[in-house]
């Protein structure tokens, strides 16, 4: 009879190794229906973390941001303080981000915005719900109101940000606008705007009369939606 062999550990593949493929192959088959949020995540993590079993990391991550907007909205140095987040695999999902916002954005540009508008405001979110300090985006439309340029005119805190009425005008005057849409975000997550918020566009409409460079909006973006100041006829 022969000697009972013992199994050789070290050619075992590691037990998430089938893990992977049938999450991969569930996804090929269902798509991103076919998969939870942080599923969907493992798969982005599978490229950055090649050697380990990456669910209760994903979990992490979402946990601790709250959901995926909120994930891929964060920081680098934000992501880096997570456990088991390198600066490659911040850098990961970073470059998602980025590729899903430049998407929308080349949707978005040479066309007329006033058609698009949902496309605009789901852009306006993606870039802006999240974040933690108030930004001020401008988009520059041309004759035919297509978005000619899209550009953060400033940046502040995480309940001011200052906008400067004469840069704006020297700004659209370079490009060539003759309309702009004034966008900024409010990290407090409420869209509704403040008294400040109604002075400071009325002084850059007043700054704009003279150019004939019309205000077709100022859009106020938050996590708990979006207000538009034509819309409640604050324009």
């Amino acid at each position: 009879m022969k000697p009972e062999q013992k199994q050789d550990n070290s050619t075992q593949k590691p037990h998430y190794a089938g893990h992977r493929q049938r999450l991969r192959d569930r996804f090929v088959t269902g798509g991103e229906k076919a998969l939870q949020d942080y599923e969907l995540l493992e798969l982005l993590l599978f490229m950055a973390i090649p050697r380990r079993d990456v669910k209760p990391l994903a979990k992490t991550l979402l946990s601790k941001f709250g959901s995926l907007p909120e994930l891929m909205s964060a920081s680098h140095p934000a992501l880096c303080q997570i456990e088991g987040i390198s600066e490659n695999t911040a850098t990961a999902i970073k470059t998602v981000s980025a590729i899903a916002a430049r998407m929308m954005k080349q949707e978005l540009m040479q066309k007329p915005v006033l058609n698009n508008w949902a496309r605009l405001m789901d852009y306006c979110h993606m870039t802006m719900a999240h974040e933690t300090k108030e930004h001020f985006r401008i988009l520059f439309l041309n004759k035919k109101n297509e978005l000619i340029a899209d550009e953060i005119q400033g940046s502040g805190t995480v309940d001011h940000t200052p906008a400067y009425p004469r840069e704006i005008m020297k700004r659209s005057l370079e490009l060539g606008a003759t309309a702009i849409i004034l966008v900024h975000n409010h990290p407090s997550g409420d869209p509704k705007p403040s008294h400040a918020d109604i002075d400071m566009t009325n002084t850059i409409i007043e700054s704009a009369r003279p150019f004939d460079i019309v205000i077709h909006d100022h859009i106020i973006i938050a996590r708990n939606g979006h207000t538009s100041f034509r819309s409640e006829g604050l324009i």
